[in-house]
């Protein structure tokens, strides 16, 4: 038996009905529409971790490496322990929370913050080894479970077009935020807008054609398309390309670009570990923090896990996903990896649903995801020049295509319509799948107690629903300054 064989044999192509072809086609789309993690996470935290003697651009390219980094790691485990076709990476939302909430709004030092993402990270090591998190997830209300999927469909669908221009803020005559919060994009006034239409419409005619390859050959496209228009003088640099990326290019030319990347990260290792030292000189404000962390990843994970699956056609006839403790292993380990380096936490992402969607079954798409993270590594100022619009295709295609999972919800049943139409709205309008989750598992004991079938709630069900009712009410208080940090 041939090493390919034997790879293939390890990742159970036969009994997924797939081959080396797809998997790789489905992991190479996976990591372009996760790729603009690598400049957007770093951005973000850049605004809170401050390292003296080194300026906000060499911190930026340190965070870029250790964003890499820990999605490698997270989503080597995915492929080789739990075998499931999901990319891993810091989160969205997440590292925002840990940036402008935690550090910068409540005054947290990043040091101490990181601390506090490593614990989260070892409490849901070990959680996963005994089955509590899978215990804790399979208590789900089958309405959530079924309609997850649905929810992070409007999600994806509605943060595309945000970065397409084709829906913005609704603004009146004079500038000022009004009406309904947003509106249809003018795509004639807009080149991105523009240009996202046309590679939006050629990317679904090709989806619809069956050709293999729509969605990469849909960013790949749209991206050469803004390039050659800013190359060619038709639109002004910046417009259609990243900010600053046309003068990189132009001025210093691909090599140098490639050579001026910063690679030593031990400032953001020192940090994380003076942010150890940090924690018995407060440990009301570290615990708080933990709590905030570990409560929001848990269900913006576990909402991401089951959605995709759904999406793939991974879950059982009661909406669970088998041996779910293994994916969940993945997050905890890149987690605690990424703490200890230097980023928030990492999670399951939702744009692995583009490569389920090319047809990836198995751990060898996620091992193509980590390949091209590696890769990504010395070609960081490359991965620089893909635009977000480009990329943001992905996840609208995607997200239409997920709301076939509305089919599965029986919106006869009060409780299914109540609670399965919350989580599915919630989730977009608040850009939390935390959010939507809550939503849903706190309407359905309500809502089973007011149709007389209270009796079928499990004490579980109701304990979180409670819980989530709880951490509202603190996390509020805290946002309110009710409660001090």
């Amino acid at each position: 038996m041939g090493a390919t064989d034997t790879i293939a044999e390890f990742f159970g192509f036969d009994e997924h009905e797939t081959d080396y072809r797809t998997e790789t086609l489905a992991g190479v789309t996976t990591f372009l529409a996760m790729a603009y993690i690598i400049v957007v996470n770093p951005a973000i935290l850049s605004e809170a971790i401050v390292i003296e003697g080194y300026d906000q651009g060499e911190v930026f390219q340190m965070l870029a490496i250790v964003t890499i980094l820990a999605s490698i790691v997270g989503t080597a485990v995915m492929a080789f322990h739990a075998n499931r076709p999901f990319g891993l990476a810091p989160g969205m939302g997440l590292n925002a929370f840990f940036a402008f909430t935690v550090v910068i709004v409540l005054g947290v030092p990043w040091e101490l913050a990181l601390a506090a993402v490593f614990v989260e990270g070892i409490i849901f090591i070990a959680l996963t080894a005994v089955g509590a998190r899978k215990y804790i997830i399979e208590l789900f209300p089958e309405p959530v479970k079924f309609s997850v999927g649905a929810g992070i469909g409007i999600f994806l669908l509605f943060l595309g077009l945000q970065e397409m221009e084709l829906v913005v803020p609704y603004v009146d005559a004079d500038g000022f935020p009004s009406g309904t919060l947003i509106e249809m994009g003018n795509a004639l006034q807009s080149p991105i807008a523009t240009l996202s239409v046309i590679g939006l419409a050629f990317t679904f005619f090709l989806y619809a054609r069956g050709i293999n390859g729509s969605i990469v050959i849909g960013i790949l496209t749209t991206a050469a398309a803004g390039w050659l228009l800013t190359l060619a003088g038709l639109v002004q640099p910046g417009v259609l390309t990243p900010d600053g990326a046309y003068d990189d290019v132009t001025n210093e030319g691909i090599v140098s670009l490639l050579m001026s990347v910063q690679y030593d990260i031990t400032p953001l290792f020192w940090g994380f570990v003076e942010g150890l030292g940090m924690i018995a000189d407060e440990p009301l404000v570290f615990a708080l923090v933990v709590f905030t962390f570990f409560f929001v990843d848990f269900f913006d994970t576990a909402g991401t896990l089951i959605g995709v699956s759904q999406f793939g056609g991974f879950l059982d006839e009661d909406g669970d996903l088998p041996d779910i403790d293994r994916p969940l292993m993945a997050d905890a380990v890149g987690t605690t990896v990424g703490s200890m380096i230097g980023t928030s936490t990492v999670t399951t992402y939702i744009e692995s649903s583009t490569g389920i969607e090319e047809g990836g079954r198995t751990g060898f798409t996620a091992l193509v995801v980590a390949a091209f993270f590696f890769l990504a590594l010395f070609t960081v100022p490359l991965v620089q020049t893909i635009p977000h619009y480009a990329t943001y295709l992905a996840l609208v295609v995607v997200g239409i295509i997920m709301l076939q999972g509305v089919a599965d919800i029986d919106w006869d049943d009060p409780v299914w319509l109540i609670s399965s139409g919350l989580t599915i709205t919630i989730m977009p309008l608040t850009a939390s799948i935390a959010n939507g989750i809550a939503a849903g598992i706190i309407s359905y004991p309500l809502i089973k107690t007011a149709i007389g079938d209270g009796r079928d709630v499990s004490l579980g069900q109701w304990t979180l629903a409670i819980t989530f009712v709880v951490y509202f009410i603190v996390y509020f208080a805290a946002e309110a300054g009710i409660i001090a940090f």
